[in-house]
């Protein structure tokens, strides 16, 4: 039985059942599952699954007693779970996470991934992606681009900040309603405490950002996010931001330590591991990604994606 409140509501979702096809056809129908299916374990099989919030974030809890196996893929928003209880992992490319009880884990940013769980009860949040970047601007120069680093588990005091804002912004949405600011603001909190957990690659901003003596200064940031894809020259992004081009050579270099077309390179840098993280190996090579972002000669683009990711343009594309 599903039922699914209108817009405004603190209800988001709430399903439940017994039946192994309806548990696929509703669950996989949440996260764009394909070849999904479900089996019984020990005991009477069930499963229940509810959500309050909006489409900017929700909370949500996820049970069975059974097994379910398939794969996921979420677009424009970042999932964080995590068990109470049974068992639970994630695989992308080849790569398997075994999720500990009590510890958030965040769903593969803009990749399909396989899910094995079994006997348990998740928890899940769901923060719509400009939600996340909105937040992360007050801290970093945000580029368009949602990456996390992963390969350090977070700490246990970040942890429990996060259970805590979680808490108190489902306490806002029942208290104040969906339309509050309390619940508004909540959301922002849940988002910084996601940036505690995980570190959020991408460069600190510079002190006094966002103040109005960079008002210009942002602005031709914001273009060269916006236009990257173009054959920018400095003089466009001079005009952009209203300055001369000297006006502009001497903001980036005061205020970000580089010139502006190097901080434009350093873009097109993260769109190129972007847009390989996201492709399908086989369908796609590093040459046409690192064409499409103007990078024409292919040992100096390895080079200085190793510099800035870790790893080589060919490792991304294969993970």
């Amino acid at each position: 039985m599903t039922s699914t409140a209108g817009e405004g509501s603190a209800s988001l979702v709430s399903f439940a059942g017994t039946d192994t096809d309806a548990a696929v056809t509703e669950l996989a129908g949440m996260y764009a599952g394909r070849a999904w299916r479900s089996s019984r374990t020990e005991g009477e099989y069930w499963y229940r699954y509810v959500g309050v919030g909006d489409d900017r974030m929700s909370v949500r809890r996820s049970q069975m007693n059974g097994s379910l196996h398939g794969d996921v893929a979420v677009e424009g928003e970042i999932v964080v779970q995590w068990i109470d209880s049974g068992t639970a992992s994630l695989e992308v490319g080849g790569t398997e996470v075994r999720m500990q009880p009590g510890v958030p884990t965040l769903f593969p940013i803009e990749r399909r991934f396989d899910v094995d769980y079994r006997d348990w009860d998740q928890r899940l949040v769901h923060l719509r992606r400009d939600l996340v970047l909105d937040v992360a601007s007050e801290r970093y120069l945000v580029d368009g681009a949602v990456d996390f680093d992963t390969t350090t588990p977070p700490t246990a005091g970040s942890v429990d900040r996060w259970r805590r804002t979680v808490a108190s912004s489902v306490h806002a949405l029942r208290t104040a309603g969906a339309d509050s600011l309390a619940w508004q603001e909540s959301q922002r909190e849940v988002a910084r405490s996601l940036l505690e957990m995980y570190r959020f690659r991408a460069e600190p901003a510079p002190v006094g950002w966002s103040g109005h003596r960079n008002a210009r200064i942002r602005t031709a940031v914001e273009y060269l996010h916006a236009n990257a894809h173009e054959p920018l020259t400095v003089t466009d992004v001079a005009r952009a931001a209203d300055l001369s081009v000297r006006g502009l050579q001497e903001a980036f270099q005061r205020t970000l330590d580089r010139s502006p077309m190097q901080y434009l390179r350093e873009v097109r840098l993260r769109r190129c591991h972007d847009d390989l993280a996201a492709a399908t190996p086989g369908q796609v090579s590093v040459a046409d990604v690192a064409a499409r972002w103007g990078f024409t000669h292919m040992g100096r683009f390895s080079g200085e994606y190793l510099r800035r990711f870790g790893e080589y343009p060919k490792q991304t594309l294969r993970r």
